[in-house]
């Protein structure tokens, strides 16, 4: 199995911890909030500092932040001083090329299915579920309210949304962005990390 399985998902749909079950069925390296660890690191920035800003759009700039990555390397330096959304984005995709270079693994949001669009070995997919199931594990794991749990829900999707949308040019729910999309609840996390690692071993890629 040498897939790069990258895994976009909806607020509440429980796509991190079938990230995390896959990872484990497979035997590869899992990167999530990982991935700004190591993309401060690479940038002699703060972790904590990224953190406030991770997967959020800054908008306002004079350039496309989709024209400016390739393959995890900057196409050219804007004569402007970046916002640390699009620092922690070009940082974080150049981690996100150099981790899927060292072999299998599990990646969970930054648009890594963008950045690694061009990678043979990309299986991408997206977690999805409806939004009374996303309600009852939100209210349960952040012992919210149903009325603050599906506040919530709207509020992460909508930046995860646009973030996609000002990162990658494409529209974050279009299902045509994914070799897969898969309702968490049809089969709960674990059967939802199993399915995904059936496919990722059958594939042979």
């Amino acid at each position: 199995m040498k897939s790069i399985i990258t895994i976009g998902r909806q607020f509440g749909s429980g796509g991190r911890a079938v990230g995390k079950r896959l990872s484990e069925l497979l035997g590869v390296p899992f990167y999530d909030k990982e991935l700004i660890e190591l993309a401060a690191e690479a940038g002699g920035m703060s972790a904590e500092v990224f953190s406030s800003v991770d997967e959020k759009a800054a908008g306002g700039l004079v350039y496309s932040p989709a024209n400016l990555m390739m393959g995890g390397e900057m196409r050219f330096t804007p004569q402007v001083e970046l916002p640390l959304n699009d620092k922690l984005f070009i940082l974080s995709s150049k981690v996100v090329a150099s981790i899927a270079a060292e072999g299998p693994c599990v990646l969970i949001g930054r648009c890594a299915d963008y950045v690694l669009r061009e990678n043979p070995a990309l299986l991408s997919a997206f977690i999805h579920a409806p939004l009374g199931s996303r309600l009852e594990r939100v209210t349960k794991l952040y012992a919210l309210s149903p009325d603050a749990a599906e506040k919530r829900i709207n509020k992460e999707d909508r930046q995860r949304a646009q973030y996609y949308a000002y990162f990658t040019g494409r529209s974050w729910a279009s299902m045509e962005n994914y070799q897969l999309a898969l309702d968490s609840s049809l089969l709960g996390e674990e059967g939802t990390a199993r399915l995904l690692a059936h496919i990722a071993k059958e594939r042979g890629v």
